[in-house]
């Protein structure tokens, strides 16, 4: 059933996505044209055209993420002892690794950065990166091995480190970090990821009976300056695409049980 959810979800978002959604309207003009359907031709491509306008003009990328990225508090409190922490995986590049032989990073590097700043803050807690590969063809490249050989490259202790490399999603980030972990009900342990994700992420840790102390990183949105024209047609329909699929990954956990309530909070 994993593998099932896993493939549908891929294939699902290939045709729900804004940029996709965009090119098959684009093709459907061209389609209405090609019949000679003019008027109705004309018609879809105004429509277009705004929508187009919108994305271009107006930060709605941001209108989208933020309240994800306000739905749990930035650095929280933290206690003196914690018996581990978690990084979930996507801020590395394994494709692109593999391809260049080097650590290749993305976007939400602040991950990495913070998990590792919190390892020097807790010498005595256990470390877990949680990432395999999240791609339908690309299985072959790990971002558990990237981040591995980032770690190395940094300096920092591997034997702390426990690699998880198999997670597809954020699902199986939990389900399989826990099986590695084996935490007590009673340990505190912290869970690292971007902060658009971190509601999905503490519903679904929570729904595997894994109670952590959220701490988001890796903010997109600019509060207080959220209403303004922005000409940036490209990085907000990338960003709009990203938060989009963050809602749609909400709501399809929660139907799938994968979650217990439709947008999580800190109390799950």
């Amino acid at each position: 059933m994993a593998t099932l959810f896993f493939w549908m979800s891929k294939c699902a978002w290939l045709v729900l996505s804004p940029d996709s959604l965009l090119l098959i309207l684009l093709i459907a003009v061209w389609g209405l044209l090609w019949r000679g359907k003019h008027k109705r031709a004309k018609r879809w491509l105004g429509w277009v055209m705004m929508v187009i306008l919108v994305i271009a003009l107006f930060p709605v990328d941001e209108w989208v993420m933020y309240p994800l990225e306000k739905r749990l508090p930035t650095k929280p409190k933290l206690p003196d002892q914690v018996a581990g922490i978690i990084v979930l995986g996507g801020a590395e590049d394994p494709v692109r690794s593999g391809y260049w032989d080097q650590a290749e990073m993305g976007e939400s590097t602040e991950r990495i950065l913070t998990f590792m700043a919190l390892a020097k803050r807790f010498p005595q807690a256990k470390l877990i990166y949680s990432g395999g590969s999240g791609s339908l063809v690309n299985q072959d490249y790990s971002g558990s091995t990237t981040v591995q050989r980032l770690f190395r490259e940094q300096g920092m202790d591997l034997s702390r480190v426990t690699l998880e490399r198999h997670a597809r999603n954020t699902f199986e980030n939990a389900r399989n970090s826990k099986a590695l972990a084996a935490p007590d009900p009673n340990e505190t342990w912290i869970l690292i990821t971007s902060a658009w994700h971190m509601p999905r992420a503490v519903g679904v840790f929570h729904q595997v009976h894994w109670k952590v102390i959220p701490y988001p990183v890796d903010h997109w949105t600019n509060p207080g300056h959220l209403f303004r024209l922005d000409l940036d047609f490209a990085g907000h329909l990338n960003k709009l695409t990203i938060g989009t699929k963050e809602w749609v990954g909400l709501l399809a956990y929660f139907v799938t049980r994968k979650t217990s309530t439709l947008f999580p909070s800190t109390l799950g």
